[in-house]
């Protein structure tokens, strides 16, 4: 028998300059989940919520609000970049560079763009990595740069469970 564990995030010594990882799996945002998340961001603007507003702007249709859009392609980064952080430090850039709609299913890719060590605790460093997300039709609708602190391998915290896992399938 054997057990496996699922990786989730990265250590120091995993990241390599020009690597690129592609998040799976990709995510269709509905119309609910547009919603939702303006009503529980308080962003209220006519454009993501008002099919009637939205039809006469220049885009003809509803808009799916960025921070969405921002907050899924992070979300699908996180098992493969940040999944074992301590902390995300910065988000140096965002950009929207093409609207999202209804109904588009968005997918997204991580690459490596810095490695370091750090120069006060030697446990740890920082990486620097970017992240596009592409609509069906291969548009690049967000793109943003960020720096994520990571443990070295020899210094992470075990993964540990709240119940004996020596004993779970006796």
């Amino acid at each position: 028998m054997s057990t496996h564990e699922r990786p989730f995030g990265r250590h120091l010594e995993d990241f390599v300059v020009g690597d690129v990882y592609r998040h799976w799996p990709g995510k269709t945002i509905t119309e609910a989940d547009n919603h939702l998340f303006c009503m529980i961001t308080m962003n209220h603007h006519p454009l993501h919520t008002n099919d009637w507003f939205a039809a006469q702007s220049v885009q003809g249709r509803n808009v799916v609000v960025g921070n969405l859009v921002y907050s899924l392609v992070l979300g699908m980064s996180v098992p493969d970049v940040s999944g074992a952080a301590i902390a995300n430090l910065e988000v140096e850039t965002l950009q929207h560079k093409f609207p999202t709609f209804h109904g588009d299913t968005i997918h997204a890719e991580t690459r490596v763009l810095e490695v370091q060590e750090s120069k006060s605790k030697p446990d740890r460093g920082v990486v620097t990595v970017e992240t596009k997300g592409f609509n069906q039709d291969g548009s690049e609708v967000c793109y943003f740069r960020r720096r994520v602190m990571v443990w070295k391998r020899a210094s992470a915290p075990a993964r540990a469970r709240p119940y004996d896992t020596d004993h779970a399938w006796d």
